[in-house]
């Protein structure tokens, strides 16, 4: 059997994806918003300080928001197939449990992946980014974020019993964890509060990694915030944690000790 069932689950996120072509189109609004309206209002104030580059370093964290806001809505999904009923047949196909958090996993990333590199073609052809850029670096430290922001998707959902929950948790951390990151603005003259909290976020180190990709020269605060070691350290750490985490529970998972047995036929 292989891995033949998590190609499947995984074709079968991607077929889902592709064909809602509106989605992928409509992931780049956002993005485009905060850019475009956010970054001019915001650029030109600090324009008349001196510094004119607020746009240029808006970029690493609008992709990054991008690879967050599609990792973890590739991530409902699993709760979708909880409340379809769909999950029921996942649960007793005889495969282990864990391929399919791990197919949601590698789903998730591909479909951000998918929505970060429509976002790069589109500054690209705005001139926000050049072609002399490394893109290598730049799509590796984007595969690298995107797998982290999927990790903390599926650890969401794993505890989420219906829609409803999702949402609210996806209120209550997406948020927090976007404002508090460095995206919008540097880590290092924050509060010491502000600070430390921007600093235990792991996405912090995500958006980090795609300014070491894109900002490395900036002058400072407008560069990374941390070394790119620590960047690497910190998000494989949490991605391997999460993942892990995700796993355990979705196999504990008491509501589908009863089902699996039902349809199994087993006391």
């Amino acid at each position: 059997m292989g891995w033949r069932p998590l190609k499947a689950l995984i074709g079968r996120e991607m077929a889902k994806l592709f064909r809602q072509r509106g989605r992928l189109l409509s992931a780049m609004v956002r993005p485009l918003i905060w850019l475009l309206v956010i970054g001019s209002g915001i650029g030109s104030m600090l324009g008349e300080q001196g510094d004119s580059g607020y746009r240029e370093f808006l970029a690493p964290g609008i992709i990054a928001m991008t690879l967050l806001f599609g990792s973890l809505m590739a991530s409902l999904t699993l709760v979708y197939d909880k409340e379809l009923g769909i999950m029921r047949m996942l649960m007793i196909a005889p495969f282990p449990h864990y391929q399919i958090i791990i197919g949601k996993l590698i789903a998730g990333t591909f479909a951000s992946l998918a929505q970060g590199a429509l976002l790069i073609a589109l500054l690209l052809l705005l001139g926000y980014l050049k072609l002399s850029a490394v893109l290598l670096a730049l799509f590796a430290a984007m595969a690298l974020t995107a797998l982290a922001c999927a990790a903390l998707g599926v650890l969401i959902a794993v505890f989420a019993k219906a829609l409803d929950n999702f949402a609210v948790i996806m209120n209550f951390v997406i948020f927090p964890v976007f404002f508090l990151s460095g995206a919008l603005y540097p880590v290092d003259p924050l509060p010491p509060g502000l600070r430390a909290i921007a600093t235990a976020n792991p996405f912090s180190y995500g958006v980090d990694l795609l300014k070491h990709a894109l900002q490395r020269n900036a002058p400072h605060p407008f560069g990374p915030d941390f070394t790119l070691a620590t960047d690497l350290a910190v998000l494989v750490t949490f991605t391997l944690a999460a993942v892990a985490i995700a796993c355990l529970r979705f196999s504990l998972e008491v509501v589908h000790a009863p089902l699996i047995h039902r349809l199994t036929k087993r006391s």
